[in-house]
């Protein structure tokens, strides 16, 4: 039992390192009422259940989107980070609080598709996990992942609502946030490689 809580934190902290700064960056956006923290937490929530259900399926033998394409998914967040900039540019001058980050449209259901955009190559590492585990290990896992999700949202809160980071980052903030979702998505996309094989089969 210890040794699966063991290797279940571990496996989580080396897939999820980076969902520290995309929550921080939520939590910051969410500090001028672009969100409502809530729903940051329900989002990653739901976007990470999301990822841990296909996995499951897929460790079951099911594959429901080929692995060469789901880089596809950075297109989640480079959508939300471009409109974000296009907001951006066009309130420019404006009351800051009249703005508006993308992260509002989205909701929670952008939150829970950024979290599956940016975890999608977690997908490759849980399903080998959960397929060599007996069941009552991945469910062990599994409750030690939802866990740690908590503690990553506890943790990215106090950065992203603390008064210094906020009076540091209030400037660059409505640049901050879009620039972090495009190069997000940007890195998924050519990171999967799904551009060169797109560019391969319209060739």
């Amino acid at each position: 039992m210890i040794a699966t809580i063991a290797a279940a934190v571990g496996l989580f902290a080396a897939t999820n390192i980076d969902d520290i700064v995309v929550l921080t960056v939520l939590f910051l956006a969410s500090t001028r009422g672009a969100l409502p923290g809530w729903k940051v937490v329900a989002g990653q929530y739901l976007g990470f259940i999301a990822l841990v259900a296909l996995s499951v399926v897929a460790a079951a033998g099911l594959t429901i989107v080929p692995d060469e394409w789901v880089g596809f998914l950075g297109l989640v967040p480079l959508g939300i980070g471009v409109y974000g900039l296009v907001r951006t540019l066009r309130r420019r001058g404006a009351d800051d609080d009249e703005d508006e980050s993308a992260i509002r449209a989205g909701g929670l259901l952008g939150v829970a598709g950024i979290t599956i955009a940016n975890g999608a190559d977690n997908i490759s590492l849980y399903t080998p996990v959960f397929r060599t585990s007996p069941i009552p290990d991945t469910v062990v896992t599994i409750i030690v992942f939802l866990v740690l999700v908590a503690v990553w949202c506890v943790v990215a809160r106090f950065v992203g609502t603390n008064k210094r980071v906020t009076e540091t980052l209030e400037k660059i903030e409505h640049w901050l946030v879009p620039a972090v979702f495009i190069g997000l998505g940007l890195y998924i996309l050519i990171d999967s490689g799904v551009i060169v094989r797109l560019l391969e089969v319209l060739g």
